[in-house]
């Protein structure tokens, strides 16, 4: 356990990279001796940022300081089966970290919950997807086997493990080609297609959903994968009265050289050694309400995106839930489907 173990003064943003390495979606927070002094996890992370915290602070002032803890592995695995929580920490008297217990390594592909029986998936499939020729002079995009099973189906299953039983597919390039793999499929899940004559976007295709969905929803592209509590996703965005919730990722990039920062007249006010940045960046799931489908034009050509900022220009409420850059994995561009298919362990 001692890759996902750091000091409380390492910074905030070092921690959230501790936390990609680590794959257990929490670190623990310990001193010299090992005594546990916090947990910081994916929510603690996203609550910082929410909050406009500066990346650059120690991790001490957005760990929680007070995790629920265990001194047997017993009673560790009994609050596993009992309650859901990230990880269920084993320490002894002094409090010293000994052991952990991780929920995620319990849930393997089986349904996690039901909580989006009712919240249907729709998939933006009809796409070229022209930065992946010349896979796709052949198949669509949704079809390219990452593995075993085929993009779209891996980003299917994520949501039926969560409940989610109803999926629309948005269809234009090969979209019988899509319609009859699936067809021929036969999903526990029920599967309907609406097609485009013309292209319309990523954003313009739902309007062919008007009078056909009537519930909260999330849109994916056809071509990432979010390994994110999907439960969580949703309950925030209602909790919060969204009309629109962005799902983000911090991402987290170093500029390989020296950085030079002039003053206003020209002349060198400091330099940099290799600095590093964060920014949140779109992973391209969203959670909609239904009035923002019924306000797209009809054969109107939009990208999401544009109609995130007209919603923001009108001052709706649209939010954002952020998680870490090892929750999202693309496969836009060649390199990063080789990188996808290498991080998943295929």
């Amino acid at each position: 356990m001692n890759d996902i173990c750091i000091s409380p003064s390492v910074s905030v943003r070092d921690a959230i990279d501790a936390v990609d390495r680590g794959g257990q979606k929490t670190v623990f927070v310990v001193d010299k001796e090992r005594h546990l002094l916090g947990l910081f996890t994916d929510g603690d992370m996203r609550r910082f940022i929410l909050h406009n915290g500066d990346m650059q602070q120690p991790v001490a002032v957005a760990m929680n300081p007070h995790p629920v803890v265990f001194h047997t592995r017993e009673a560790a695995l009994e609050a596993r089966d009992r309650e859901r929580m990230v990880v269920y920490p084993i320490v002894n008297d002094e409090h010293i970290l000994l052991d952990a217990v991780f929920w995620a390594k319990n849930k393997g592909k089986n349904v996690i919950s039901t909580a989006l029986v009712d919240v249907p998936l729709v998939m933006m499939a009809g796409g070229k997807g022209t930065r992946l020729y010349p896979y796709t002079k052949v198949l669509p995009k949704p079809l390219i086997p990452i593995g075993d099973i085929t993009i779209s189906e891996r980003i299917i299953n994520n949501f039926v493990r969560y409940g989610c039983r109803d999926v629309w597919m948005v269809l234009n390039y090969k979209g019988n080609m899509i319609k009859s793999y699936y067809d021929d499929l036969h999903p526990a899940y029920s599967i309907h297609y609406v097609k485009e004559k013309e292209f319309l976007g990523t954003g313009g295709g739902l309007s062919l959903l008007k009078g056909k969905v009537a519930s909260t929803v999330f849109v994916s592209n056809c071509d990432i994968l979010v390994d994110a509590d999907l439960e969580c996703i949703y309950k925030v965005h209602k909790k919060n009265h969204n009309k629109i919730t962005l799902v983000s990722v911090m991402k987290n990039m170093q500029i390989p050289y020296g950085v030079i920062n002039l003053d206003a007249q020209g002349n060198i006010e400091s330099m940099t050694e290799k600095p590093k940045f964060s920014f949140l960046t779109n992973t391209g799931v969203y959670v909609l309400e239904p009035e923002v489908i019924e306000s797209i034009p009809d054969n109107h050509f939009i990208h999401l995106p544009d109609i995130v900022q007209r919603y923001l220009d009108a001052g709706e409420r649209v939010g954002i839930f952020p998680v870490s850059e090892n929750m999202w994995l693309d496969m836009g561009q060649l390199s990063e489907m080789e990188d996808m298919i290498k991080k998943l362990g295929l």
